[in-house]
């Protein structure tokens, strides 16, 4: 592995040629369907290393490359690839001709600039959730994804949409079971013991900036003297983490966006605040969020002090309900309105990987389109940021479709 010394004593020469690659020069081999593919990853932190082991996992697949701003990661990933080439600054690991895709697993806020570069790069992506951090950053990665052409495969990390409950959910959504759907219901519950906040990270002694490159962890974010607790704990702020909103809310929007093809919300209203952990978090830890799409509300809550109502959402018909657990998905007749109607159980199974594995079969077989492509990241993130954005300057926020703006 470079140390971060010997990697400053070495960029200047290779950055030039780094700046340079596009796609214009990149290399557009098509896979065969047995072919391996070698992949990078960009932030193999903890999420960014679960997904990789997923990669490792599939079928005629190696990681060769990986890069992360910190050198404990890159010393941690070699457990996961042992043959990885490391990089502290991602630009190296892109200029790789021999790497097909990469995982981008970094904090939120570096998502557009590793994802465009990327892309620009010729790779194919697969870019953890939520996949934009702004308005600005979405439309940045849609600019770039059009640029890149259809043959290279963007999947975005809602891994639900790979899920088997989804054809279960879609064989539940007709008419004749469902009726008029006015509103979904979503729960998102946790709790951790005392003294053991949610999302609390270690501070390692060698959390320095020997160790860490500060300012390419800073990225576009607002330039701030070297903190390790804000390296350590991102998702506390709002400079680089859109809070709970980003890391679950998303996810169940996405299935859903999915099943029904629903699009980004007319309003979004977001109340809550900090009533349980007071250790410097910025980001709030009891939440509820109210969606306006066409006809139906989408309501979303959230709370880290308790449990019991877990993970769910609950989408209402007059005809019926479709209940959708972390453990599975069932149909519920209305009595008033089907009283002849049957209680129905999801019944189809899906591999733990299988997203990851979509994704992989998606390049391979480049007419195939992934089951999360851009389209239902670019809606999610609008739809996570409108959240935001209403809890932030405290009313609701609207979406300006024509101009493509929150107001």
């Amino acid at each position: 592995m470079q140390s971060r010394r010997n990697f400053i004593g070495k960029v200047a020469s290779g950055l030039a040629g780094t700046l340079a690659a596009s796609s214009a020069n990149a290399s557009d081999k098509v896979l065969g369907a047995n072919e391996r593919i070698r992949i990078g990853i960009i932030g193999p932190g903890a999420r960014g290393t679960e997904i990789l082991r997923q990669a490792v996992a599939c079928p005629n697949t190696d990681c060769i490359g990986a890069a992360d701003v910190y050198t404990r990661r890159l010393e941690d990933v070699k457990r996961v690839a042992p043959n990885a080439k490391t990089y502290l600054d991602y630009r190296r690991l892109l200029d790789d001709k021999d790497i097909d895709a990469v995982l981008i697993a970094t904090p939120q806020h570096l998502h557009a600039e590793c994802f465009t570069a990327a892309l620009d790069a010729g790779k194919h992506v697969y870019q953890e959730k939520t996949m934009a951090f702004s308005v600005d950053h979405a439309k940045r990665m849609r600019a770039a994804y059009q640029h890149a052409g259809r043959e290279r495969i963007v999947q975005i990390g809602h891994q639900w949409t790979s899920s088997g409950q989804l054809p279960d959910a879609l064989s539940f959504l007709k008419p004749e079971l469902m009726g008029k759907i006015t509103m979904i219901h979503g729960h998102m519950y946790r709790n951790t013991p005392h003294g053991k906040p949610q999302w609390t990270n270690p501070i390692y002694p060698d959390m320095t900036p020997e160790n860490i490159v500060w300012k390419s962890f800073l990225g576009e974010a607002p330039q701030r003297p070297f903190d390790a607790n804000r390296y350590a704990n991102w998702r506390f702020f709002w400079d680089y983490s859109g809070g709970n909103v980003y890391e679950n809310m998303c996810h169940q929007l996405s299935f859903w966006y999915k099943a029904m093809g629903l699009s980004i919300p007319k309003s979004v209203t977001m109340t809550g605040g900090l009533y349980l952990w007071k250790d410097g978090r910025e980001v709030p830890d009891t939440m509820n969020v109210a969606m306006e799409h066409d006809e139906m509300l989408f309501t979303w809550d959230s709370g880290f002090g308790n449990e019991r109502l877990g993970v769910t959402e609950e989408v209402l018909g007059d005809n019926g309900t479709i209940s959708h657990t972390m453990q599975g998905i069932r149909y519920t007749p209305e009595k008033k309105t089907r009283p002849d109607g049957n209680e129905m159980a999801g019944l189809t199974r899906a591999d733990p990987k299988a997203h990851m594995q979509n994704f992989l079969d998606a390049i391979r077989d480049s007419g195939t389109q992934p089951n999360c492509p851009f389209d239902i990241g670019f809606r999610v993130s609008i739809a996570c940021r409108m959240a935001v954005e209403s809890y932030r300057q405290q009313r609701t926020m609207h979406w300006d479709a024509s101009r493509e703006e929150i107001v």
